[in-house]
């Protein structure tokens, strides 16, 4: 029996298996998929195994590595739910999703992250030896909200198309400052003396991956669509190079630090209208069916390893440090949709309700990012309290209110998204409208979003 020689691809293989079998499991009783998730019951799978492992070893199950969460298997979501992403609706509330995923995402790090500091320096919890930095750095990572979280409960409520798409791509966009302000404040905490000049780069650095990101993804899209033109004649490895592309746009931005996920969002994004138009429709069928499948087997791998990763003895308890840091995470996300909304309302005619900013604020869901990223800290005395704090959060979020938010949507009412896809009638409408809106904007001398729309 030479099990050594295969046992990588077969135990990948088998926990493929078993995610598969748990997700056709969970369907066959109809009325479960609308009480619970499907990440809810991925994670519980997770748990069961990670204890039966726990039990049988007696040591600590494999904790998901952070490369192949971010090498391997979220590429895979990312670029799904890019080269699906409705253009129109995404485009019209930008500038919205801009101030939610930068400012808000700030006002959370700072917010919770002084708060805490603030909770450390009661003596009766007995934390004064956590610093304001190390604070600042947990409040990093735990203010992500996360797109593999968020998109597997989304999805199954099937809100409004502007709720849906705020919320969505918040979780998608907030990547770049977390992972910027995780690696400036991860830096700060090895640094024996801190100068101005260090946050001014700091700052300087948002912007270089924001932008490097979209640029590296624009470059390897354009390509990707001038490539298609000529595979008229070998139309079989025409879904390879949107695979391909998609793929290599994520590695260089990783490999110059810049954002992988930005790179790849604006590299789906880039390339669709292009691509669509030069190869067959056989092709487009296979994208667009193995993107889906190759993104839904990376969603439940992941859920099932934050169950599995759980489990185990790299915890801390300390119980005032873990609930205070879900209360702030609750009062600082509410607080700072409240406080957004109430400057974008006053900018925009179709403006965000209450019920969608109650929504809002209860749908910032964490996940794999933020447990990935915890456990990239550098090793310190208080590193198994963070990793503690973080798995509740998570558990917390997805269950308590990935399983309420549903109730809650119908309990209030919230608009939903239409079923029915627009009649001819009705797409004619919307594009003379368009172009009526775009020469207005044209003579007038407004450069608006229909003029560059309509560019």
């Amino acid at each position: 029996l030479d099990y050594q020689h295969v046992q990588v691809p077969f135990e990948i293989t088998l926990w493929i298996m078993l995610a598969s079998l748990a997700k056709i499991g969970f369907h066959l009783y109809n009325k479960l998929p609308s009480v619970v998730p499907e990440s809810c019951l991925l994670i519980f799978v997770g748990l069961i195994m990670g204890g039966i492992i726990y039990g049988l070893n007696d040591r600590s199950p494999p904790v998901m590595d952070s490369d192949i969460f971010f090498l391997y298997l979220l590429p895979p979501i990312v670029l799904d739910a890019g080269y699906f992403m409705p253009s129109r609706p995404f485009f019209e509330n930008i500038g919205t999703i801009l101030l939610y995923a930068v400012v808000g995402t700030i006002w959370n790090v700072f917010g919770i992250g002084f708060s805490l500091y603030g909770i450390c320096q009661v003596k009766a919890f007995r934390l004064q030896d956590v610093s304001l930095l190390h604070n600042l750095l947990f409040g990093s990572l735990i203010a992500a909200v996360d797109p593999v979280a968020v998109l597997a409960v989304f999805e199954e409520i099937h809100v409004n198309e502007k709720l849906h798409i705020l919320v969505f791509g918040e979780s998608l966009l907030n990547d770049a400052v977390t992972v910027v302000l995780y690696t400036l404040f991860r830096s700060f905490c090895e640094m024996p003396t801190i100068k101005s000049m260090d946050v001014f780069a700091g700052v300087g650095k948002f912007f270089v991956v924001g932008l490097g990101g979209v640029l590296v993804g624009l470059s390897f899209g354009f390509t990707a669509a001038f490539t298609t033109r000529f595979t008229k004649d070998i139309r079989v490895i025409e879904p390879l190079f949107v695979f391909l592309y998609s793929y290599l746009s994520y590695l260089t931005a990783e490999m110059f630090h810049l954002s992988g996920i930005v790179a790849i969002i604006s590299c789906a994004m880039g390339m669709k209208r292009y691509v669509e138009a030069n190869i067959s429709l056989k092709s487009h069928t296979t994208v667009k069916y193995f993107m889906k499948m190759w993104s839904s087997v990376s969603d439940t791998l992941i859920f099932i390893f934050l169950g599995v990763s759980t489990i185990g003895e790299n915890h801390e308890w300390n119980w005032p440090y873990i609930c205070f840091t879900v209360i702030f995470c609750l009062i600082w996300r509410a607080l700072g949709v409240l406080v957004l909304t109430f400057f974008v309302n006053r900018f925009h005619v179709n403006t965000i309700t209450s019920k969608d900013q109650f929504i809002i604020a209860y749908g910032g869901l964490r996940g794999a990012i933020c447990f990935s990223l915890v456990f990239l800290l550098p090793d310190f005395h208080r590193k198994k309290l963070f990793i503690a704090a973080t798995t509740v959060v998570i558990l917390f979020t997805v269950f308590i209110q990935g399983m309420t938010i549903r109730p809650l949507v119908d309990l209030l009412a919230v608009k939903r998204k239409r079923e029915s896809a627009p009649t001819v009638g009705e797409q004619i409408h919307i594009r003379f409208l368009d172009h009526l809106l775009a020469g207005i904007e044209d003579i007038s001398g407004h450069w608006g979003q229909y003029y560059w729309k309509d560019k």
